[in-house]
């Protein structure tokens, strides 16, 4: 998996790179995406199938197929940077504004849900559309028939159960427990093998249990996740979610992470080091996982709490550094 870098550490043209698969969904892998993109041309990125609001969940439900919505945006994400590929990016990502049934509609999750239904085949559909974009890697559902995620949350001393990732996203009170529907979905064999291939898997950025933990819900991902040979890296998320983990410390959602997949090793989770309330308790928690801890500024110089392309992309590249060949894994914290 060694590359070849340039005078800036990025990777030099012609050269492949390490096998990475992003697992996610939404905003949080797509900024993984154009970050990984700079590191690597060996790059998969696998989405949850669980979105049930706006134009994915209309189709989702006029067509019983997968919501097409996420994976339109890893799509987009790993565009060919060119004339012909940022246009066609942007035709994806076109939203219809009208009064009829378009309305808010996606062109890009049209397109998608026409390929499956002309081929038959969603791998085959994501990557004709692929094709078309000039994608830079891969684009793969998780599963391969739409999920429902269910969760019970406890608010003011009741718990209650929530159906549906675009309820659960936003739904106040503390999540005791998630679970999918159907509990055991099948899985493209090209996702499993993908994972199983890989040098690296990243998780998150990400709704933490909408995009990030439903992963590891599905039986044969997950087993494929613990048997894998690749080493696993976990990028945190820059501030807490409103609803979904609005009162959840970071050191708290690696000990989430660590309830739904106890038997996960991580080797290094990548934090920004103003998103640390507790760099102790952070420490703990990523050592319970196995984990070093990479302290690297990857947010947007703007002040929000969006990752910045380059800067995730150089934190990528020192974590997969630490970890070449034989080197021994990155010890301790890093607060550089």
């Amino acid at each position: 998996m060694t590359a070849t870098l340039d005078a800036n550490g990025w990777l030099t043209r012609g050269e492949a790179g390490p096998s990475v698969v992003a697992l996610g969904g939404g905003h949080g892998l797509s900024a993984t995406l154009r970050a990984l993109r700079h590191v690597t041309r060996n790059l998969t990125a696998v989405v949850t199938v669980a979105d049930d609001g706006g134009s994915s969940g209309r189709l989702r439900q006029q067509l019983s197929c997968l919501p097409p919505g996420d994976l339109r945006m890893a799509l987009a994400a790993l565009c060919d940077e060119s004339e012909w590929g940022l246009t066609w990016r942007d035709v994806m990502q076109y939203r219809f504004h009208t009064d009829g049934d378009l309305n808010d509609h996606a062109l890009g999750n049209l397109l998608i849900t026409g390929l499956w239904e002309l081929l038959g085949d969603s791998v085959e559909g994501l990557d004709w559309v692929a094709k078309l974009l000039g994608a830079h890697g891969r684009v793969l559902p998780m599963a391969s028939v739409p999920l429902e995620i269910e969760a019970d949350l406890e608010w003011q001393g009741d718990v209650r159960t929530v159906r549906g990732q675009s309820k659960v996203a936003v739904a106040h009170g503390e999540v005791k427990d998630i679970r999918l529907n159907p509990a055991q979905p099948p899985v493209p064999h090209q996702t499993l093998a993908a994972v199983r291939d890989a040098d690296w898997v990243v998780l998150g950025p990400g709704s933490w249990y909408t995009s990030v933990l439903p992963h590891l819900l599905v039986n044969d991902l997950a087993q494929q996740l613990l048997q894998t040979k690749a080493r696993r890296a976990l990028v945190v998320n820059l501030a807490c979610q409103v609803g979904e983990t609005e009162n959840l410390s970071l050191a708290q959602h690696l000990g989430v992470l660590k309830t739904y997949a106890p038997d996960l090793r991580i080797d290094v989770v990548i934090a920004d080091p103003a998103a640390v309330e507790d760099i102790d308790a952070l420490t703990d928690a990523a050592h319970e996982l196995g984990a070093s801890i990479l302290l690297r500024q990857v947010r947007t110089g703007d002040g929000k709490a969006h990752h910045d392309p380059l800067r995730l992309a150089a934190a990528f590249r020192d974590a997969f550094e630490g970890f070449l060949g034989d080197v021994e894994p990155l010890r301790g914290v890093d607060m550089s």
